[in-house]
């Protein structure tokens, strides 16, 4: 069994939330499928180009795919959830917001009120 903590894990964890099959990201990627298969399997590492047709593909942020970010390293998340969500959810939420302003600062794209 593949753990959500590696890199071959968080992969297979954001297609299937993507709801895509491996034949349908690797089309959609640009990726061979018995390449991307190697990869969720953990028998290849993913290249740094392949992390970011990957990331594109399923529309989240190559850090979620890596597990390497400069904001979930800072990222304390204290909540208490009343809808049954677990915490580890609403981190990943979090998270995605939070990773998306840092890309927005260094862009230069200011938020505007």
């Amino acid at each position: 069994m593949i753990q959500a903590s590696t890199s071959s894990g968080r992969i297979v964890a954001a297609r299937e939330a993507a709801e895509l099959t491996q034949r349908q990201l690797a089309a959609s990627s640009g990726i061979a499928q018995a390449t991307l298969s190697r990869i969720e399997q953990g028998t290849r590492p993913a290249k740094m180009n392949e992390i970011l047709a990957l990331a594109w593909a399923l529309g989240c942020p190559a850090s979620e795919l890596t597990g390497h970010s400069r904001v979930q390293d800072r990222l304390e998340c204290v909540a208490r959830a009343t809808d049954h969500s677990s915490m580890e959810t609403m981190r990943r939420e979090l998270s995605h917001y939070l990773e998306l302003d840092a890309y927005l600062e260094d862009q230069g794209i200011l938020p505007q009120l």
